[in-house]
């Protein structure tokens, strides 16, 4: 079925272009053009978009939502459950995130991925692995009794052909450089982080691979004047950095400080988002204790900040309202530069022909007025 969007603005290649017909069929963007004055082509218009479009956005770290964490229920409906829950808030595509747990949880939640690919729902394309090869000394809210080197059985899940692009975050210190080369090799895209290693082991792993960087600043070893740490070492780097803007995680002018020094191309939002998000529950179980809401902000009984409750439309307008970041660039660091670092760039992250008709549409003062997902509003 073909239809055909005229959107008064959208934001395409970094400009606004102003009443641009969009033609959308199976999904996909077919065609982008000028309005014009054909009788033909007024006709064909079949929707009217009076507020602005921007890509829908793409979260390579989601825990949970709904009320549902992947880890407790590792399985295809809590996925569906999570996708619906982070779709109302503007993310189009996300990468299911299991942290440090067993094998058998792992094997599961690759198995519940692999089945959500198969079944071609329209938010997945892929797995995030954050653990369980990190640092003690940096774990967070990870259970150290999960913590533990990579085995051989990991790697088989690691490596499957079946479940979409794949990230693991590792700590480089307790990861060896052969290992993430191996890793790379077979195409899993490697992230550093919950890591307290040097700058100089840091580095090396950069050279053997890794790409990227886990939530920016948190649970990875500190900039000083005499170790400039994995923090210096993500800064300097050319690799891609997560960063959670809920102004819990960090410091607004911390933000601004990774924004000038990575710019919107290498600095991607990410959410850390626990089952909070879009359920109104606001003490969930975690492992062997709970996770509990107050405002904006998560932590277990012992005060240990626990994700986030964040959504990435939030991400945006933090950006914009409180980092002095425009809404473009904003847009840029939640849609197109995820879809680069996970290779999905060919098809989603912003709006031009042949890419996926998924959009944010905004209303005055940037509020979220609508979610398209394949040319369909979502809610």
């Amino acid at each position: 079925m073909m239809k055909t969007i005229l959107a008064e603005n959208v934001l395409i290649k970094g400009n606004w272009e102003k009443d641009q017909v969009l033609t959308i069929k199976e999904g996909a963007i077919t065609h982008i053009e000028a309005l014009s004055d054909s009788q033909k082509q007024r006709e064909e218009i079949s929707e009217r978009v009076s507020n602005r479009l921007i890509p829908g956005y793409v979260d390579t770290q989601v825990n949970g939502g709904g009320g549902v964490m992947f880890n407790h229920a590792p399985t295809f409906k809590s996925i569906e459950i999570m996708a619906k829950a982070h779709c109302k808030f503007g993310t189009t595509t996300l990468f299911p995130t299991l942290i440090t747990d067993d094998i058998a949880t792992i094997e599961s939640a690759a198995n519940a991925v692999s089945e959500a690919i198969e079944s071609g729902h329209p938010s997945v394309e892929g797995i995030h692995f954050e653990g369980p090869h990190l640092s003690v000394e940096k774990k967070g809210v990870h259970l150290s009794k999960y913590i533990r080197p990579l085995t051989d059985r990991e790697l088989a899940t690691y490596t499957r052909k079946d479940i979409g692009k794949v990230m693991i975050t590792v700590a480089p210190e307790n990861t060896t450089c052969d290992i993430i080369q191996d890793l790379v090799n077979q195409g899993v895209i490697v992230a550093l982080g919950h890591s307290n290693a040097p700058f100089d082991v840091v580095e090396k792993a950069i050279e053997s691979g890794a790409t990227g960087f886990t939530h920016l600043y948190n649970a990875m070893s500190p900039f000083t004047s005499r170790e400039p740490g994995m923090v210096g070492a993500a800064l300097l780097s050319n690799n891609t950095c997560g960063i959670i803007v809920d102004h819990q995680h960090l410091h607004p002018k911390a933000v601004e400080l990774a924004f000038k020094t990575k710019g919107p191309s290498q600095l991607m939002l990410v959410t850390d988002a626990m089952a909070h998000v879009g359920a109104d529950e606001d003490v969930i179980d975690f492992f062997d204790t709970h996770i509990t809401r107050v405002g904006n902000k998560l932590t277990t009984p012992d005060g240990t900040l626990a994700g986030s409750c964040l959504d990435m439309h939030g991400a945006v307008i933090n950006c914009v309202n409180d980092i002095g970041i425009s809404l473009e660039e904003a847009s840029y660091m939640a849609s197109a530069t995820p879809s680069m670092f996970m290779g999905i760039n060919e098809t989603l992250g912003s709006i031009a022909v042949g890419q996926r008709a998924n959009f944010v549409e905004l209303s005055e003062h940037n509020a979220l007025a609508n979610v398209w997902q394949n040319g369909e509003v979502c809610v």
